[in-house]
């Protein structure tokens, strides 16, 4: 079962909407990458110059970095999903070929494998 031009959309409505979500999420502590087209590079926090402030700096500067990461990986996988769509090979799990499944698809719009793919990926099976 192929998706529809329907279904299509809307997946495409939705990934675009959380691509612009974390977009802004980003915005708040990092700025875009000039040398990628979907990459942030986290912005380091100045908040004085004692030795309490800098500590404060670095702890908030890592935790930066962990939600660029997590963020990335995400936007990395809207872009990859968005791509797919304007390709005409979205929903095809990129490992078997299979179709990824409307159910995984509606809890994860951005999927690129199906379950089973996945499961052996991780291990699981």
């Amino acid at each position: 079962m192929s998706l529809t031009k329907e279904q299509l959309n809307k997946f495409k409505k939705i990934l675009e909407d959380r691509k612009t979500e974390i977009e802004k999420e980003l915005s708040k502590f990092a700025k875009k990458d000039k040398h990628t087209d979907d990459g942030f590079v986290a912005n380091f926090p100045d908040f004085g110059d004692t030795s309490e402030d800098n500590a404060r700096e670095v702890a908030a500067y890592v935790n930066r970095l962990s939600m660029e990461g997590t963020f990335g990986k995400e936007l990395r996988d809207i872009f990859g999903a968005l791509k797919g769509i304007n390709e005409g090979t979205y929903g095809i799990c990129k490992y078997c070929n299979k179709e990824v499944g409307e159910k995984r698809l509606e809890i994860r719009p951005a999927s690129s494998s199906c379950v089973e793919c996945k499961k052996k990926f991780k291990g699981e099976v």
